[in-house]
Order: C-alpha cells, then structure tokens, then sequence
C-alpha cells in the first residue's frame, strides 16, 4: 500500500510540472512575452521547498531538459538554470517555510531573476540572439505577483492527494 501512495504522489508531481510547461508553451501576443511568468522554475521552487528529500538537483535538470526541447533552446540551458536555482531553494528551503507566502514571493522575485540572467548569459555565450533590452526581466515581476496564488493552488493539491 505505501508503495502505491508514493507511486501516485509521482504522478501528481509529474502532473504539476506537465501543467507548467503547458503554460510555459501557450502563444502569447509579442507584447505580451516579456510578462509571461515562469511556470516551470516556479512550480520547481516549490516542490522543492515543500519536499526537499525527494524534488530536488536531478528533477531540475530533467524539468530543464524537458523545457529546453519544448522551447528549442540549446539542450542543458535550461537545465543549467534551473538546477542553480534548485540548489539556492534546497540549501534555504527551511527558512522559505517559516516566511509568509508575500515573503516568499520576494525571494521568488530574486530566484527567477537569477534563473533569467542565468538563462540570458548563457544565450551569450552560446552565441544565440537575443535582445539587447532588460525587459526580459519583468517576467519576474508577474511570477512574484502570481506565486502566492500558486503556493496556495499546489499546497492545496499536495494536501489533498497526500504527497509526501
């Protein structure tokens, strides 16, 4: 029986990051894109602050491979980011517990951004185009202002199906 539960607990996580990257993929209107959150390192962020003994570096780089062949980005740029980001929350993921979810969304704010720079340095060096303007960033600002939404949503969906 207790192998089952943490068989369907998988699934739910999978589920979570498949949502994610569905949201990370939906077109927007190119004025639009600078401001599309960043699903998957948030959904990443948390399950890896709520279950840092079984969501941790090597789902970042699978969460990452995933989303570098749905984007068509350089395979491992993805990857790279968020397996830093991963890193960051593991080693303060007992502190992100004890704040309130607008606190979260604070350090949320700092972890995309890291995740965004990372993400654009690496294009740089890659020698891929990008643009030559900052507003890249404030997808940063609308992942902050929609994490504690997402925090509330994804608590709400490990309490329920039981994962642990």
């Amino acid at each position: 029986m207790v192998t089952r539960q943490k068989s369907n607990s998988t699934w739910v996580i999978f589920l979570t990051f498949f949502l994610a990257y569905f949201l990370a993929i939906v077109p927007f209107p190119d004025w639009a894109m600078d401001y599309r959150p960043e699903w998957v390192p948030m959904v990443l962020i948390y399950w890896v602050m709520a279950l840092p003994y079984r969501v941790g570096i090597g789902w970042a780089w699978f969460a990452g491979i995933v989303l570098d062949i749905l984007e068509g980005s350089t395979l491992g740029l993805n990857a790279m980011a968020l397996v830093i980001i991963a890193y960051i929350t593991l080693s303060l993921h007992l502190r992100l517990r004890m704040f309130a979810t607008v606190q979260q969304a604070g350090i949320v704010l700092v972890l995309i951004g890291i995740n965004l720079l990372v993400s654009y340095w690496l294009q740089l060096l890659t020698g891929q185009t990008v643009s030559n303007n900052i507003l890249f960033l404030l997808a940063t600002l609308t992942s902050a202002v929609i994490w504690p939404s997402l925090f509330q949503i994804l608590r709400q969906i490990r309490r329920s199906f039981d994962v642990h």
